[in-house]
C-alpha cells in the first residue's frame, strides 16, 4: 500500500473517531453547535423514519384522544364506574390520560423548570454523570442505547434511580440550584400516585377488594411498594430534519406502570388500530401506560403498547418519566386457569438488562422473548 493511501485510510479513520466521539456527547452538543443537517450517525433507515406529510403528524390536529381518567373519581363514590373505564383503557389503549392527579402544580412546574435547565447547563457540568453502568444511582446519556445503536436517537437524558432514596440521593446533580430538592419531592409524589393507582388497576383485574385511601397495608401491595422507580428527564432538542430521525424509536416500557409529564410540545404517539397517532398534551395531566409488567402480571389481559417520540423543527421538548416496576414479575395466579393459561415466564430486572446489553432493542422483543405460548 502506497503511503499516500495509507495516510488517507489514517486521516478518514481519525475523522470517524472524532464523529463518534461527538456523537457520544448527546445530541444537546451537537444542537448547541447550531448544525443545519442531521449527521448520517442520527438518519433512520426510511421504513423506520416517521411520515410527516401524514396528518398523523405532530404539528397536526390532534389525533387520538386518550380515555381520561379522574383521579378523584377514584377516591370517591364514583369509584366502581372509574374502575370500569380504567380497566377498558388498559385492555383497549394501553394508555390513558390523568386529571385530577392530586399533585400540587408547583410542584410539577417546578420539576419540568429545573429539568430544562439542567439541559442548558455546560456540557462539562452534564458530562459529570455519564457512565455505562446501568445499575448506576445517576446516568447521563444520549440516544437509546448508545453503546448498541446503529442509528442514534434525537434524544439526551438523565437517569435517577430512587431506591433507596436515602442511599442514592448524595449521588444525584446538585445543579441547577434547587435542582435536587425538585426531584426529591417529584418522585414521592410520582411514587404515592403510583401506589394509588395500583391498587385500583388490581382492584380492576378483581385481585383485591376495595380499601381505603392510601392503605397499603394489604399484603398484595406490599411488592410493589417496595418495588423499584426510576425518574427519567428526557430532552428532545428542535432538529432541523425531523422527517429523518426519531426522538425515541418505537418500543414498550419495562415495568408495571409508566407516569409521563410532559410540557406543552407534541412528539409522543401511540401505535393504535394500524396507525401512528399523536396524543395532544393536556395540560396539568399525567399521561399514563402499562408496561411489560403489567402485561405478565395480567396474564395478558392488559397489554403494554409501542409508542414512539417525534421531533420538532422549531421547539425543544422536555419529558420527565416516573417507571414503577416489580423486582421479579410473574402472571398472577388469580388470573390463570384452564381457559387462561399461564403464557408468560418469571422476569427479573437483571434478565431485561442482560438482554438489552446483547443486542439493540426492537418493539417489544424482550417481552416477546419471555412469552410461553
Amino acid at each position: 500500500m502506497s503511503p499516500s493511501m495509507t495516510s488517507a485510510i489514517e486521516a478518514n479513520f481519525e475523522a470517524e473517531l472524532q464523529a463518534e466521539t461527538r456523537y457520544q456527547k448527546g445530541v444537546k452538543h451537537l444542537s448547541d453547535s447550531g448544525i443545519t443537517s442531521v449527521p448520517k450517525k442520527y438518519i433512520f433507515p426510511p421504513s423506520d423514519r416517521p411520515d410527516l406529510t401524514r396528518d398523523d403528524s405532530p404539528n397536526s390536529n390532534p389525533n387520538l384522544k386518550l380515555p381520561v381518567i379522574d383521579f378523584s373519581h377514584l377516591q370517591g363514590p364514583n369509584r366502581s364506574h372509574a374502575l370500569k373505564t380504567l380497566a377498558e383503557a388498559c385492555q383497549v389503549y394501553g394508555f390513558f390520560q390523568l386529571t385530577n392527579h392530586g399533585i400540587p402544580r408547583e410542584v410539577i412546574l417546578n420539576m419540568i423548570e429545573r429539568s430544562k435547565r439542567f439541559f442548558e447547563l455546560p456540557f462539562e457540568e452534564r458530562s459529570k454523570y455519564m457512565s455505562a453502568d446501568m445499575y448506576a444511582p445517576v446516568r447521563y446519556g444520549t440516544s437509546f442505547n448508545q453503546k448498541k445503536d446503529r442509528a442514534f436517537c434525537w434524544r439526551d437524558f438523565l437517569k435517577l434511580n430512587c431506591q433507596p432514596l436515602s442511599a442514592v440521593l448524595p449521588f444525584w446533580p446538585s445543579s441547577p440550584v434547587e435542582f435536587r430538592e425538585s426531584a426529591v419531592e417529584y418522585s414521592k409524589h410520582a411514587k404515592s400516585l403510583y401506589l394509588a393507582l395500583t391498587e385500583a388497576i388490581l382492584e380492576s383485574l378483581g385481585l383485591v377488594e376495595t380499601v381505603g385511601k392510601n392503605n397499603y397495608e394489604n399484603d398484595s401491595l406490599k411488592e410493589f411498594e417496595n418495588g423499584s422507580q426510576l425518574i427519567v428527564i428526557n430532552c428532545y432538542p428542535s432538529c432541523p430534519e425531523p422527517d429523518l430521525t426519531l426522538g425515541m424509536p418505537p418500543h414498550s416500557d419495562y415495568g408495571f406502570l409508566t407516569l409521563l409529564l410532559q410540557d406543552e410540545v407534541k412528539g409522543l404517539q401511540i401505535h393504535h388500530a394500524g396507525r401512528w397517532l399523536t396524543v395532544d398534551p393536556v395540560p396539568g395531566s399525567f399521561v399514563i401506560n402499562v408496561g411489560d409488567h403489567l402485561e405478565i402480571f395480567s396474564n395478558g389481559r392488559y397489554k403494554s403498547v409501542l409508542h414512539r417520540v417525534l421531533v420538532n423543527p422549531r421547539k425543544s421538548r422536555v419529558s420527565v418519566v416516573s417507571l414503577h416496576g416489580l423486582q421479579t414479575v410473574r402472571p398472577s395466579p388469580e388470573l390463570i386457569d384452564g381457559d387462561n393459561p399461564r403464557r408468560y415466564k418469571d422476569t427479573t430486572f437483571a434478565s431485561f438488562l442482560d438482554y438489552i446489553s446483547s443486542c439493540e432493542p426492537k418493539s417489544k422483543n424482550f417481552l416477546e422473548s419471555r412469552k410461553l405460548t
